[in-house]
């Protein structure tokens, strides 16, 4: 799954979909995780990425970015890879 090219994503973690005119806010580290798949980071690398950078543990990570993709297609901004 990769992040649709037409989401806008701020400096400040406020993400716009045109599509549908909804926004949301992600924090720091939702911020990371958007921008690494927007540059079609696997989640292995994104997760490797995430523990270098902050004080978390490598389950925790996993959990949560999966938690995160899974919430991101629930708001339409994900795509399959072949799109």
């Amino acid at each position: 799954m990769n992040l649709k090219n037409n989401i806008a994503i701020s400096d400040s973690g406020f993400v716009f979909n045109p599509s549908s005119g909804e926004s949301f806010s992600v924090n720091q580290i939702g911020l990371e995780m958007l921008n690494m798949l927007r540059q079609k980071f696997t989640t292995e690398d994104i997760v490797t990425h995430i523990e270098k950078g902050f004080q978390a543990e490598r389950p925790t990570i996993e959990r949560d970015l999966n938690d995160f993709i899974d919430m991101m297609n629930q708001y339409h901004l994900m795509q399959d890879e072949d799109e």
